[in-house]
């Protein structure tokens, strides 16, 4: 049987969950670059964990409610590409797609995500919705 703590991540990372973004989402580390930062709001959506979300959140730029958060399975995450947000950068991108279903319906995510680091603290700004001619 596997227990909680070995079951994978839900970012697709291929990680056990304790060894990924678990430790971010319990407040025990934060996440040291902008990939993971984005990897580990994604479980975030997936566990409906709002106030992780806000916590991550640019004050500058969060909304005062987090409407995703809700009727949505998610079904997986793929990062398409990484451009800086290491942990020697002010700043990051991170491109991927989400995958989810909301009343059975698919859905594609694909964003384009914008990250900020505060002393040693990434906060994502902004995302950038790309629209996908495939489906």
């Amino acid at each position: 049987m596997v227990s909680q703590n070995d079951r994978l991540c839900p970012c697709d990372s291929g990680r056990e969950y304790d060894r990924c973004c678990g430790p971010y989402l319990a407040g025990i580390q934060k996440a040291p670059t902008a990939e993971l930062l984005m990897r580990s709001r994604y479980t975030a959506y997936v566990e409906g964990n709002e106030d992780y979300l806000s916590e991550t959140w640019h004050s500058d730029f969060r909304p005062d409610t987090i409407e995703a958060v809700g009727g949505e399975k998610w079904l997986g995450l793929k990062v398409r590409r990484i451009e800086a947000g290491g942990p020697e950068d002010s700043e990051g991108e991170v491109e991927f797609v989400a995958r989810f279903k909301i009343d059975g319906k698919g859905h594609r995510l694909h964003e384009i995500s914008r990250f900020v680091r505060l002393g040693s603290c990434w906060l994502y700004t902004s995302g950038e919705l790309i629209q996908d001619s495939k489906r």
